[in-house]
């Protein structure tokens, strides 16, 4: 399977439990420190923590090395693949995704 197709398996999983404005990126040949993200809505805590759990059923066809959480943002680290798993004020006052849609316009940086 794919990049894009892991990407879009994992936002499925999520908009069919709920998950809010789920947005992917693929940032293969960027330069960012993974190849592709998804970021989602959740509509409170324990809904952050119900949408960690339906990914995580992803196990064994992918791996989870990290997973870091608060009250309002989860981050599930895939390898290649950062899952970040917002309240709806969490979005609203980082921008993730304004900042992942400027780095994707970047041109990757060439070694001299």
């Amino acid at each position: 399977m794919n990049l894009e197709q892991r990407l879009e398996r994992i936002a499925k999983i999520l908009d069919d439990n709920k998950g809010e404005e789920t947005e992917t990126f693929d940032l293969t040949g960027k330069g960012y420190m993974v190849d592709g993200v998804v970021i989602t809505t959740a509509m409170a805590e324990k809904h952050l923590n119900a949408l960690l759990n339906f990914i995580k059923e992803l196990k064994p066809d992918e791996q989870f090395l990290n997973v870091e959480n608060s009250e309002e943002w989860i981050v599930a680290d895939m390898g290649d693949i950062l899952v970040h798993l917002m309240t709806s004020s969490a979005r609203e006052k980082y921008h993730l995704e304004n900042f992942l849609n400027d780095f994707k316009r970047e041109e990757p940086e060439t070694e001299d």
